[in-house]
């Protein structure tokens, strides 16, 4: 299964950049990154942008939901 290097845009200002690259098995799901006492949600909506020298898929936020107690 290939792995997609993806890059997370948008969401809390406080989530750090190491966490903001991620690798994905595909660009047809959301990914969703736990983050403080929640979820991020990230969609992957057609855009590619080129960081040090490697292209990468973008994936804008989209919503946050709590973790379940």
């Amino acid at each position: 299964m290939p792995n997609f290097k993806a890059l997370l845009v948008g969401g809390p200002s406080a989530l750090p950049a190491t966490d903001r690259v991620q690798l994905v098995p595909t660009l047809a799901e959301k990914v969703k990154h736990r983050f403080e006492a929640g979820y991020e949600h990230f969609a992957h909506q057609g855009e590619f942008r080129t960081v040090d020298g490697e292209e990468l898929a973008v994936f804008h936020w989209t919503m946050r939901t709590a973790i379940a107690e």
